[in-house]
């Protein structure tokens, strides 16, 4: 395989980093992150510099530099190359904010930094857009995880934070539940899903 055989454009998609290759002159060690399953076919290597610069600008058009400084030497490096398709634009996520009145849709919290919580989840193939979207507190996000929205709902964590809303906000996270069927997902190979 060479790089015109790869679609450059589901790079951060659907080919993600899964690990790490490591070798001497004699052995290559491929080891994975934790909970990535080894990968079925063959291995294949990007052997000129032109197609690894490609491949590494393809991988990086987020642009967000992530800088380390080696003590020793005091050279910043780039430490960390990677984009994902779970990242939503700014633009999106403050569109979601102002609408849900830059509070958390779940406990009502106004008071701390706000995330964007995907209805239909990422991990299911939920889309980053704002039809997707609600503004959660950090700590809602994390305990709703993987959970289906309607489920979610149902939750003893949600029926209990959500006693500080009012009525009418209660009812509108519950109109949301006929609007999941609506919302495209990104299909995914079947006993697959994204990871967290």
């Amino acid at each position: 395989m060479s790089l015109q055989d790869i679609n450059l454009k589901e790079v951060g998609r659907s080919i993600q980093l899964r690990g790490a290759v490591y070798g001497d002159e004699d052995h290559a060690f491929v080891v994975l992150l934790p909970n990535e399953d080894p990968v079925e076919g063959p291995l294949n290597v990007l052997l000129t510099l032109d197609e690894w610069q490609a491949f590494l600008r393809q991988t990086d058009l987020v642009e967000v530099k992530a800088l380390v400084q080696d003590p020793a030497t005091k050279h910043v490096a780039k430490a960390i190359v990677r984009k994902s398709s779970r990242q939503v634009a700014k633009h999106t996520s403050w569109v979601v904010f102002r609408r849900d009145k830059f509070k958390c849709r779940y406990c009502g919290a106004d008071n701390v930094p706000m995330t964007v919580d995907h209805l239909v989840t990422w991990e299911s193939g939920g889309p980053n857009t704002r039809e997707n979207l609600v503004a959660a507190c950090a700590r809602c996000n994390n305990k709703r995880g993987e959970t289906p929205y309607s489920d979610w709902l149902m939750s003893p964590y949600y029926k209990r934070v959500s006693k500080s809303l009012a009525h009418a906000e209660r009812f509108a996270n519950q109109a949301l539940v006929p609007t999941l069927a609506t919302i495209p997902i990104t299909p995914l190979k079947p006993g697959k899903k994204r990871k967290r």
